[in-house]
């Protein structure tokens, strides 16, 4: 990956975090900036080595203070600014990114909030002691994943909490397997390995010997 790519990919993680502060404009100056980086056919380091920062401003889409941020990983390899804004928005990232496992956008969440369908202080809390438990945003979210994916293959509804709850079994935690079955015109079917040959099982039990062909049979997933 190139610096090109490398800032591109952080500012876009800016424009993201922004939007979860809820901060207006400066998530699409940001998503604007790394869409030039990508852009780009000349390495941005080669550059800021030929004409500073200024050859940085000259690139269409990146103003003054994005061109400051750009200079500041090329000399740092890090950008202050967005360590701070990591740090600021953690609660935040953890609770959006619940609330995305609910397949409700960061768009969603905030248009329910509004309305009071979502009462979305009362996440906050959970949020945070799961922060503390899990030691990293990047932790957290792994430990909401794996708790959705459990709790989804078996219908079953989770909160924040649950993840506490389940906090000590979660390297067991398993989805629950999905299984795909054969059927025929709506009937079951079954393989006969003595026979080599399938049966469709009849709504009155018999085994009638399947003549059709493999492209008619109906693979139906089994929860």
């Amino acid at each position: 990956m190139n610096n090109n790519e490398k800032i591109a990919r952080i500012l876009y993680e800016i424009e993201i975090l922004l939007k979860i502060k809820g901060v207006a404009f400066k998530p699409a100056a940001y998503r604007k900036a790394a869409k030039s980086l990508e852009n780009l056919e000349k390495d941005i380091s080669l550059i800021y080595k030929e004409k500073g920062i200024k050859g940085v401003k000259e690139i269409p889409g990146i103003g003054k203070s994005i061109a400051e941020k750009i200079e500041e990983y090329l000399k740092k390899d890090k950008i202050k600014y967005f360590e701070e804004l990591k740090k600021e928005t953690a609660i935040r990232q953890v609770v959006t990114h619940y609330f995305e496992t609910k397949e409700l956008s960061l768009e969603e969440i905030k248009r329910n909030a509004k309305k009071r369908k979502i009462i979305y202080s009362r996440f906050t809390r959970p949020a945070k002691q799961l922060l503390d438990l899990a030691g990293s945003v990047k932790k957290a979210k792994k430990a909401i994943d794996k708790v959705a994916k459990w709790a989804k293959s078996r219908n079953l509804d989770y909160a924040i909490e649950t993840v506490f709850k389940k906090w000590l079994e979660l390297d067991r935690l398993k989805p629950k397997e999905i299984v795909k079955k054969p059927y025929y015109q709506g009937n079951p079917m079954v393989w006969s390995e003595t026979k080599r040959k399938w049966y469709v099982i009849s709504p009155e039990g018999d085994w009638l010997e399947f003549a059709g062909k493999k492209e008619e049979i109906e693979w139906r997933i089994i929860k």
